[in-house]
């Protein structure tokens, strides 16, 4: 099955300007962490409020509304405190690399992978793995160090798919060339 090359390139290249950035500021990738975090509270608060006050029955109004003062005070304790927050998320981006990791392990072995495509699966798969691993065993190394680590990741991921997205343009150009054959 054929990947769109063009939607392959625009994630590899989105990876390498986010690594760059990570690896060049690391400071400032954890402060945007924290922040995405808090407003991504504040729009869930929001929502489920709504949705509190749209229902035409009583029993949801309560559960929507626990929820929304769950998301407010997540929000604004990643606002007051962005050191525990950035822990939590170094937790939390430890076991989103863990799930991609294998994730990506496992679809190296479906059918009709190319060497080349199995090769890059398991290679980025077990590259997710690995930090998963340091950032479970070490969450003390610090949010700029996971940061540093996120950006040369996400480099090389980025790198990988833009090379991808070539084989995959090549692939397409070769299949669309070939065509039906006829005696």
């Amino acid at each position: 099955m054929l990947t769109s090359p063009n939607a392959l390139l625009w994630r590899g290249l989105l990876a390498v300007a986010v690594g760059v950035v990570a690896v060049a500021w690391p400071e400032i990738t954890i402060g945007a962490f924290v922040i995405l975090f808090a407003v991504y509270a504040f729009l869930a608060a929001a929502t489920d409020g709504a949705r509190a006050f749209s229902s035409d029955r009583v029993e949801p109004v309560f559960g929507w509304l626990l929820l929304a003062l769950l998301s407010v005070a997540a929000g604004v304790v990643a606002l007051a405190w962005p050191g525990i927050t950035a822990l939590a998320l170094t937790i939390w981006i430890g076991a989103w690399a863990l799930a991609t990791g294998a994730l990506e392990i496992a679809l190296a072995f479906r059918r009709g992978e190319t060497p080349g495509h199995r090769a890059q699966f398991v290679l980025s798969g077990l590259l997710s793995v690995a930090l998963a691993f340091v950032l479970f065993v070490r969450p003390d190394i610090g949010a700029v160090s996971l940061a540093t680590v996120f950006g040369l990741f996400t480099l090389f991921y980025g790198t990988t798919v833009i090379v991808v997205s070539f084989q995959e343009r090549r692939l397409l150009k070769d299949t669309r060339g070939a065509g039906p054959t006829g005696a």
